[in-house]
């Protein structure tokens, strides 16, 4: 644990929550470290979060994010970009049948992302650039079901089915020594998803479900892990 006592009167700037948490007054970017220097996910405006004051670094403080439980740093230039939560963050129950109405919308959003100019990016979770699961849950979170953050978490959430079994909204992970890419499945043999340089693609693209393919599909389709289906949304721990 990580404990300095300088940036007291950052903390000073925020407001006590009677609740314990918070809403981001706009979009914030989260860090995986304290030194800042690599971009772990996004928070969108409204979202809760707490602040775990006891980490706290010399320019970043930790935060968890109430919907997924994801910890992540937070700049202390952006604790004025936090207003006092007037009540707890409070999940909606959703189960399977209710999940699928919402598959067309869920696909109809990566669609419209992908017409958008995008590129990859790395712990990106706000339109217009996301990273593989930032898209997943950005696409879910607009209809109201929450996934966890990471690709391989989101593999762990989820039930896992066959090949055979795939519908249309299932989600496909690929990896090699574990999951670190994940796609929504469209139907008719084909995902979209976004990928990055390193592929050589960065963007937000679909590709078939084939070995035929290019040389990039052909490369995911070598190193698919497992499939899954969202059956429900994801229920913080607090409240589990």
């Amino acid at each position: 644990m990580l404990v300095l006592s300088s940036p007291v009167t950052s903390l000073e700037l925020l407001s006590p929550s009677l609740c314990g948490e918070y809403c981001c007054n706009r979009a914030l970017n989260l860090y995986n470290s304290h030194t800042g220097e690599e971009l772990a996910t996004q928070a969108a405006k409204g979202r809760y979060l707490k602040v775990l004051e006891t980490t706290i670094s010399e320019k970043f403080i930790q935060v968890q994010l109430c919907e997924d439980d994801y910890v992540a740093w937070l700049s202390l230039d952006d604790l004025k970009n936090l207003k006092s939560a007037t009540e707890v963050y409070q999940p909606t129950k959703i189960v399977r049948r209710q999940i699928e109405r919402e598959i067309p919308k869920i696909i109809a959003f990566t669609q419209a992302a992908m017409k958008e100019p995008n590129y990859y990016l790395w712990g990106g979770t706000i339109a217009p650039n996301y990273d593989c699961s930032g898209l997943m849950q950005a696409a879910f979170s607009a209809s109201g079901i929450w996934l966890p953050r990471d690709s391989y978490q989101q593999e762990a959430f989820v039930t896992k089915i066959t090949y055979p079994e795939l519908l249309p909204g299932d989600l496909i992970f690929f990896g090699t020594e574990r999951v670190d890419h994940v796609a929504l499945y469209l139907g008719n043999n084909s995902y979209i998803h976004s990928s990055g340089q390193d592929v050589g693609r960065n963007k937000i693209a679909i590709d078939p479900l084939s070995n035929q393919g290019d040389k990039i599909s052909r490369g995911y389709y070598q190193k698919i892990w497992s499939f899954g289906r969202v059956m429900e949304s994801y229920q913080p721990f607090a409240t589990n």
